[in-house]
């Protein structure tokens, strides 16, 4: 089992990419930290998966939430091997007319929490001689998205960040990376491509979507949990400040 022993926390755990990431890593001998404002789906994780899961309620859109929610983590899993942070939200679709409410609430959730939640578990994984950070940003970090232009700016921020504590951490034997998933299977997907009411102009952004992917389908969320084990592992140990698409090839184009 490639992280037996270690004690991870994963965000936005509940669903999606973030709930595969939990499986994969408590079969591969983890103790996680699963942390969520769902506390009813994050309840059901727990009970499937057994005492392995360690279930964290908790409200990322706010600074109080995340240094909230790291604290209890580190508290009730005895330390901080891994993290892996997941959150985030399509955000506005424009930005003409922009809803500031919203504005702040994407920032806050795809950019803010990773900087808090770095802050965070920084001292906890220095008392464990190090550990391995993990973010998700997107394909949309490392390239304009103009289906999403306010999520595409914070991820590029993410990006920014791991390059950035990645130098800043080394010296502690942290190591910094951050996954950038393309088009995946996920409760999220359908709120990148609808943008709007307009049925027939989501098939279409859909369409553009799918034809921009070599492989030609959207990824599975197990596909993107294998990349953060390979991250969260030995067997990366000499990789650290990398942005490491998932993508089925939309950035070999």
């Amino acid at each position: 089992m490639r992280l037996k022993g270690k004690l991870a926390v994963i965000t936005a755990a509940a669903s999606g990419m973030g709930k595969a990431g939990v499986e994969l890593f408590v079969r591969e001998g983890a103790t996680v930290a699963a942390i969520d404002i769902n506390e009813g789906a994050l309840n059901d994780l727990a009970a499937t998966l057994g005492s392995a899961v360690i279930p964290v309620v908790a409200d990322l859109s706010t600074v109080d939430g995340v240094k909230a929610s790291i604290a209890a983590a580190a508290e009730r899993l005895g330390g901080i091997d891994v993290m892996w942070a997941h959150a985030g939200i399509p955000g506005p679709a424009s930005v003409e007319d922009m809803d500031l409410d919203q504005y702040d609430l994407a920032i806050a959730l795809n950019l803010t929490s990773a900087v808090v939640a770095a802050g965070e578990v920084a001292r906890h994984m220095r008392a464990r001689g190090g550990g391995s950070l993990i973010f998700t940003a997107s394909v949309s970090g490392l390239v304009g998205s103009m289906f999403s232009p306010v999520y595409s700016a914070a991820k590029f921020g993410v990006v920014g960040l791991t390059k950035s504590l990645a130098q800043r951490f080394a010296p502690d034997g942290i190591r910094v990376n951050v996954v950038c998933p393309g088009p995946i299977d996920t409760p999220m997907l359908p709120g990148f491509v609808a943008r709007g009411d307009d049925t027939a102009q989501a098939a279409e952004n859909e369409r553009k979507l799918l034809g921009a992917v070599p492989l030609g389908r959207v990824g599975k969320p197990s596909e993107v949990a294998h990349a953060g084990l390979w991250l969260a592992s030995d067997d990366s140990s000499y990789v650290t400040g990398v942005a490491l698409p998932v993508d089925g090839g939309f950035l070999s184009r």
